[in-house]
């Protein structure tokens, strides 16, 4: 905790706290310390139980994911607002558990939009790379009926699915980006030089462009 303290940079938490990450500590920084302490499970816990950012960001990179009970995911996503702290936890922990198909199930739909984002996560991860069984036509009404008022979060999880539809499924792609563009959900999006708008018409394009040409980043 203390080498986290030291880490703390006034800036970089101004920064991020326009994103909702309420922290100042350079992630390359925080990925060093936790390289240095390798995987520690107990640390781990002691570390998230403290419900500071950076600990728990640590925490996250030297638990072991597939010990968690699906009931403590579950616990834990519940307790996670921190929008980089709740990415993090569904990337690196709750993609490689062997609870995620049925924590994808039990989020998916619930009332509380910061958890269904994570279900939306988990689905487009199934999405992109082992769909049999999802309903993607039926995803497509979902996301064109709900997208456009969801919350933030819920609606950047919704339009990532929408893109992954669009990118890794051809005989669903002129739907996807039909959809995109009547609803417009991040359109005017501010992306950085050299960056794929996370438009989904422009993001499918680019995407579905650089698989045709062989190029990094597809």
């Amino acid at each position: 905790m203390a080498d986290l303290a030291a880490l703390e940079d006034p800036k970089m938490r101004a920064v991020n706290e326009r994103h909702g990450d309420d922290h100042g500590v350079n992630l390359t920084k925080l990925r060093a310390v936790a390289k240095r302490l390798g995987t520690q499970p107990d640390l781990a816990d002691r570390l998230w139980a403290t419900g500071d950012t950076p600990a728990r960001l640590v925490a996250i990179l030297i638990c072991r994911p597939k010990a968690y009970r699906a009931s403590e995911l579950d616990a834990m996503l519940r307790d996670t607002r921190v929008p980089k702290v709740h990415d993090w936890l569904v990337n690196y922990v709750v993609k490689k558990s062997p609870h995620a198909e049925e924590l994808r199930s039990l989020w998916f739909d619930d009332p509380d939009a910061v958890v269904a984002s994570a279900g939306w996560a988990l689905t487009t991860a199934r999405v992109a790379k082992s769909p049999e069984g999802l309903d993607l036509p039926g995803l497509l009404d979902l996301i064109e009926t709900h997208m456009k008022d969801a919350p933030d979060r819920l609606q950047w999880a919704m339009n990532e699915c929408l893109a992954n539809i669009g990118i890794h499924h051809p005989e669903l792609r002129a739907r996807a980006v039909s959809i995109g563009e009547r609803l417009e959900v991040l359109k005017d999006y501010p992306t950085p030089p050299n960056c794929t708008s996370p438009y989904a018409p422009i993001w499918i394009t680019e995407i579905v462009r650089r698989r045709a040409a062989g190029q990094p980043g597809s």
